[in-house]
């Protein structure tokens, strides 16, 4: 039985994403509009990426991790967007954690170095200083970022780039 592509990557209304040649994109992911993907970015299986109001621009070494939509915003370089995420915010700096479940409402900005608890909600409007951990519902600043967590963020980051090049190698996009 052969299988077909699905890879769907879409325009709408003269906005085609753009993709760097080294980025993966599941085959299982949708990604329309207005999109750019930076270089060695993931974007994983069931992840959908609706550039079809604002802009969306996904930085290098980010991933984004599956069933997670993006509807908005500028995510930074080294990002891991953890699995289920629905992400609505404006912006989220460089070498963040956005963890498994969280949402993160409209004009949420999160500075860089941060973590965003699994499950947390941050609600509309939130300005985020860098260097913050947020947890709960709805979220609040817990503490600090530790040395612990930023080697735990960039090598979750590179650990997915790493993943993702292996997935290009078999052919898996």
């Amino acid at each position: 039985m052969e299988i077909e592509e699905h890879i769907l990557i879409r325009s709408f209304r003269g906005k085609t994403p753009k993709v760097h040649p080294k980025a993966f994109i599941s085959e299982f992911a949708y990604v329309i509009g207005d999109v750019e993907i930076g270089e060695n970015s993931s974007i994983w299986p069931g992840t959908v990426v609706r550039g079809d109001g604002d802009k969306i621009t996904i930085g290098k070494n980010t991933n984004v991790q599956d069933n997670s939509v993006i509807h908005s915003g500028t995510i930074g370089d080294g990002v891991t967007i953890g699995h289920n995420v629905t992400w609505h915010g404006t912006r989220v700096g460089d070498n963040c954690l956005i963890g498994n479940g969280a949402t993160v409402n409209s004009r949420v900005e999160v500075g860089d170095l941060c973590i965003v608890a699994s499950g947390a909600v941050v609600l509309p409007n939130e300005k985020v200083t860098s260097g913050s951990f947020m947890a709960g519902v709805p979220a609040t600043v817990q503490t600090k970022v530790t040395e612990r967590h930023k080697k735990m963020i960039k090598g979750n980051a590179l650990g997915l780039v790493k993943q993702a090049q292996f997935y290009k190698e078999e052919g898996l996009e």
